[in-house]
């Protein structure tokens, strides 16, 4: 008797195509390391380096690294025109690839990479995975009191503005779902700089995404020297109280619209 052929099983599951992008500025040393880190914790994704025409040479040097491998794209802008203008710059490179899912971090290994496989892991249930600080098991290792307040108080003021249920909502390691990234109007965003991690988290709760952190240890950066500024957390300020009084207006439209319903029944 002739055995029964196996039945054929399931066609596995493609996984996300994720894209990497790291925005650069005067970052030619951290790139060179960062870049292999990260090919071995996440080898299938791609890399998008967008550099502001960085004068200690990273553009040169990102340039060199793609020619050899064909996971690695350079984006070259002009100049300096802030974090945020970057990050959307890759939203547009991922939503034009077509990708899955979008993960941004800082390139001066800050964010760490051996992050990155926790946060794709959460994606099967979120949106939006955003590595934390301030969850139980985050931490900041490097920085003086004076930067630990700028950062706390920044963060409570967008949870209490924004209506942001999660609790780092400044930091950039995050990892997006493509898709939803496409739902929004992307030339309407305010921010330029590094308020932006806040209205675009604001922006994707107004879509009904679901929000979920993993803990991080955020790392001072190993070389170069830091970007943000007094100046630039003023300005960050000022973005989140506009965007607070864009909450509250769409608030009262809502509730007005909900009476006129109740009325005309």
């Amino acid at each position: 008797m002739s055995e029964a052929a196996p039945t054929p099983g399931p066609e596995p599951t493609a996984a996300p195509r994720l894209l990497i992008t790291l925005c650069t500025y005067n970052e030619r040393e951290n790139i060179e390391r960062l870049v292999p880190e990260l090919h071995e914790v996440a080898p299938d994704a791609d890399i998008l380096i967008i550099d502001d025409n960085s004068p200690d040479g990273t553009g040169t040097l990102a340039d060199t690294m793609a020619e050899s491998d064909s996971r690695i794209a350079v984006l070259h802008r002009a100049g300096k025109q802030g974090l945020g203008t970057a990050i959307l710059a890759g939203f547009r490179k991922g939503i034009a690839g077509e990708y899955d899912h979008l993960i941004n971090l800082d390139a001066d290994f800050s964010h760490h990479p051996r992050h990155i496989p926790a946060m794709r892991d959460l994606m099967t249930t979120a949106d939006v995975a955003i590595g934390s600080r301030y969850v139980e098991g985050g931490g900041v290792v490097g920085w003086n009191w004076r930067r630990h307040i700028m950062s706390r108080g920044i963060n409570f003021y967008a949870r209490l503005m924004l209506g942001l249920p999660s609790r780092d909502n400044s930091g950039s390691f995050r990892c997006y779902t493509v898709t939803q990234l496409a739902e929004l109007d992307l030339d309407l965003f305010r921010a330029r700089g590094y308020a932006f991690q806040e209205e675009i988290l604001y922006r994707l709760r107004r879509l009904g995404s679901r929000f979920a952190e993993t803990p991080i240890v955020f790392e001072d950066r190993r070389f170069g020297e830091s970007k943000i500024s007094w100046k630039e957390s003023v300005a960050a300020l000022w973005i989140l109280f506009r965007l607070a009084i864009d909450r509250v207006l769409r608030s009262r439209v809502r509730h007005r619209d909900g009476l006129a319903h109740t009325a005309a029944e």
